[in-house]
């Protein structure tokens, strides 16, 4: 028997059987397809340690990114939605809910939490794609409201980390009344003199960008995040122009002015600091 047999895309070792691999040891990425410990993956904040991608995380990565030890208070984690309009299309809303809740974990779209970073106590919304891709309905808006208004109440800086398709078209106006209902608590934020850092990452769309993701003292971007209100389509056939390439990345709205600064995974919970050190003394 030979130990070795030719197949299309090389040599091979002829194994008696393959060997099971425990699933969540190890990560592909999507970019350049290195094979990475998910333990190392972890410890790299969910970077490509090859080619720098920026994996696509939810709220559990991102406060253990930002806050100390991982330690927070969740604010409102009971909220669900209802089903306002009793929507229908090829399955009902409120079956999508549920599907989603179970395959989550999740109650909705959002996880709104206090606790302190690099010592400082602040509020963080963090949007999560994966329920419903990350849509805005009207539990995302009262999480984020209420978000603000402890954020006022406490004298607390506010962070709000976008992910996101947009509106969430199964609540029809219901969705699109929270874009006015979250930049109106902003600016009452605002008012109070109390800093909020936007942090957009891949994707940040519609809805979102069209109101409170727009709206920070400092807009921060993850690298090569796709962040833009309507797709290129649209936009193209809209005002009937060619688009410049990669006109929606991170990186040219940075060039144009559209966003502050570009910000290292790795390095985003020293920059939140530094920056609200320079503007905030609590």
């Amino acid at each position: 028997m030979s130990w070795f047999k030719r197949v299309s895309e090389g040599i091979t070792t002829k194994t008696k059987e393959k060997k099971a691999t425990p699933d969540g040891l190890w990560d592909k990425c999507p970019r350049c397809k290195t094979i990475t410990p998910h333990k190392e993956l972890i410890e790299s904040k969910f970077v490509c340690p090859t080619c720098d991608y920026h994996y696509k995380i939810g709220s559990k990565e991102y406060f253990e990114v930002l806050f100390d030890d991982n330690k927070f208070k969740e604010l409102d984690a009971n909220l669900t939605s209802g089903d306002p309009l009793g929507f229908v299309d090829t399955k009902s809303y409120k079956s999508r809910i549920d599907e989603s809740i179970k395959k989550s974990g999740l109650k909705d779209a959002c996880r709104t939490a206090v606790g302190k970073s690099n010592g400082r106590k602040i509020v963080i919304a963090c949007m999560d794609f994966g329920f419903i891709g990350g849509s805005m309905g009207s539990v995302v808006g009262e999480k984020i409201s209420r978000a603000i208004d402890y954020a006022r109440e406490n004298r607390h800086p506010m962070i709000i980390i976008s992910k996101s398709g947009g509106a969430r078209m199964m609540e029809a106006a219901f969705s699109l009344m929270q874009m006015a209902k979250t930049s109106a608590k902003l600016a009452l934020l605002d008012k109070e003199k109390i800093p909020y850092i936007s942090v957009l990452t891949d994707p940040t769309t519609g809805g979102i960008t069209a109101s409170f993701a727009m709206l920070g003292d400092f807009n921060i971007a993850e690298p090569e995040a796709l962040i833009g209100f309507a797709g290129p389509r649209v936009i193209k056939e809209t005002i009937g122009k060619d688009l410049p390439k990669g006109f929606q990345s991170s990186e040219f709205l940075l060039e144009h002015g559209f966003v502050d600064l570009i910000v290292h995974r790795i390095n985003l919970k020293e920059k939140i600091s530094k920056l609200l050190s320079m503007v905030w003394d609590d």
